[in-house]
């Protein structure tokens, strides 16, 4: 049995026959469900079993593809920072699907972010789910399924992958290293997201959290015109890109130390797109995720305003929610309501690639004017 899908049992029932020598996996999955559920963990141990099906060497094989170095395993991540781009379905899904495998009796075919699949690009990929080639296998993943085109869902065989339960997502952090408090708030917070969860429980996202709070509580307080919350919360996002630049760096100087002279000056190009785009993606989620934090801020002070305090979600924090709460701002249910209108605008001009800084900024003042009624 597939080890990964010990605790899907609606996957278990679909992939695991098809895994078994002699059985039929489909031409096309779509696995779906919530962030850190465990969907690419899945998908690679199932292409591993997939690929060593039929090799001369079956462990060899499958040890390869686990390790993402199996020539027949194309794995795919979005290069744009809020779509897959043509770029990245044409040649290494496309093409490559209508040539022979290199060793092994298929080709596998993992798409990330499947939501995030254009008009365009989707278009491309559609003659690949619609006519493939006997020995091709497709395993699409997305965190959202309802933002998936009809056109692709309907192509795949569904497979949902349930959430861990928030117990179980705090013991984890807790055995990572976790205060229990922290813990429950980070698995709370998540919305039983374990990707979430863990990034939120490690350095980064303590400080993004501390941050985001600071905002939100620099609102209330009528600090934000002296404090400008908004610069400390940027940092913290500009750290993500600036961690990501170094590390395509790294990667660049390595390539282009292999390549002969001609062929630099165009990886190099190459290279560089990669980089804007990779910074661009890694700020566009730490700005949502500030969001969010900034939002269950909000929702939580709604919830013990209302005397439901089981809804709180930072539940390491309750001295300062109670503190927040029992402030005139804080407490005064109408303008919290208008608060989370107001991230929720702020959310959507970022969509519009309003700029970062200036949006952060307008929703401060925002926040504070309306808390301020």
């Amino acid at each position: 049995m597939l080890t990964a899908l010990a605790r899907h049992p609606n996957a278990l029932v679909i992939l695991g026959p098809a895994a078994e020598p002699g059985g039929s996996p489909s031409h096309a999955y779509l696995f779906h469900g919530p962030g850190g559920a465990g969907k690419r963990d899945v998908a690679r141990e199932f292409a591993a079993r997939l690929l060593a099906q039929g090799a001369p060497d079956p462990a060899g094989a499958q040890a390869r593809a686990l390790a993402g170095a199996h020539p027949d395993l194309t794995w795919v991540v979005p290069s744009g920072a809020h779509e897959v781009l043509v770029s990245d379905i044409d040649g290494p899904v496309v093409l490559a699907a209508t040539r022979t495998p290199f060793e092994s009796a298929r080709r596998l075919f993992v798409i990330e972010s499947a939501e995030q699949l254009g008009d365009e690009a989707a278009n491309r990929l559609l003659k690949t789910l619609e006519e493939p080639a006997s020995f091709v296998h497709v395993i699409l993943i997305s965190d959202r399924l309802a933002d998936v085109l009809p056109t692709i869902r309907s192509r795949c065989q569904l497979v949902r992958f349930e959430p861990p339960t928030l117990e179980a997502l705090a013991a984890e952090l807790v055995a990572a290293g976790a205060e229990r408090d922290a813990a429950e708030a980070c698995a709370r917070l998540s919305l039983g997201d374990a990707g979430r969860a863990r990034e939120l429980a490690a350095a980064e996202g303590i400080e993004l959290r501390s941050r985001a709070q600071a905002l939100v509580r620099g609102a209330l307080a009528g600090r934000v015109g002296a404090e400008a919350p908004w610069d400390a919360l940027l940092e913290s996002v500009r750290a993500r890109g600036e961690r990501v630049r170094v590390e395509v760096e790294e990667r660049k100087a390595a390539e282009l130390e292999l390549l002969p002279s001609r062929e630099r000056k165009r990886a190099e190009t190459e290279w560089d797109e990669r980089l804007r785009r990779s910074r661009r993606r890694v700020a566009t989620a730490a700005l949502a995720l500030a969001l969010d934090l900034v939002e269950a801020w909000v929702l939580d002070l709604i919830a013990v305003g209302q005397g439901a305090v089981d809804l709180v979600r930072n539940r390491d924090r309750m001295s300062e929610l109670s503190a927040d709460a029992a402030a005139g701002r804080g407490a005064n249910l109408a303008a919290l309501v208008r608060a989370v209108d107001l991230v929720e605008d702020t959310r959507r001009r970022f969509a519009l690639n309003v700029a970062e800084d200036l949006a952060l900024e307008a929703l401060s003042l925002r926040l504070a004017q309306a808390l301020a009624g």
